[in-house]
């Protein structure tokens, strides 16, 4: 199992502090997870300004200009954020037992360290 998944809230932990105009201690969720690079995009984390070329639509109005975009961030400099305490943590895996119809089932289930909540 993955320790980031889509969705997850998660916050930067290194990086420029947001007075020197960086990211770290922002809070955001996971838009996309690149497994093969080890690379997230969160929202509203690592903005980038892109210039697009001016094009038209079909309708004729114009496209292009400046625009801004999130770019990936490795993985390493993230942290889940934990459910209770709202502070980064590290995440672990344990085994659960769930009930369902009579039937019981082993389910692998990912929670914070630090309070042992399930994510």
């Amino acid at each position: 199992m993955a320790k980031i998944k889509k969705g997850d809230l998660v916050q930067v932990i290194t990086g420029a502090t947001q007075a020197r105009g960086g990211d770290r201690g922002k809070q955001g969720r996971v838009l996309e997870v690149i497994a093969e690079k080890n690379r997230i995009i969160v929202e509203g984390i690592n903005l980038v300004t892109k210039h697009v070329r001016v094009g038209q639509t079909q309708r004729g109005t114009k496209t292009g200009g400046i625009e801004t975009h999130e770019a990936s961030i490795h993985v390493s400099n993230v942290a889940v954020v934990d459910p209770k305490t709202k502070k980064p943590t590290r995440v672990g895996h344990r085994e659960e037992t769930v009930e369902k119809d009579g039937i019981s089932k082993t389910v692998r289930v990912r929670y914070a360290k630090n309070s042992g909540e399930k994510l």
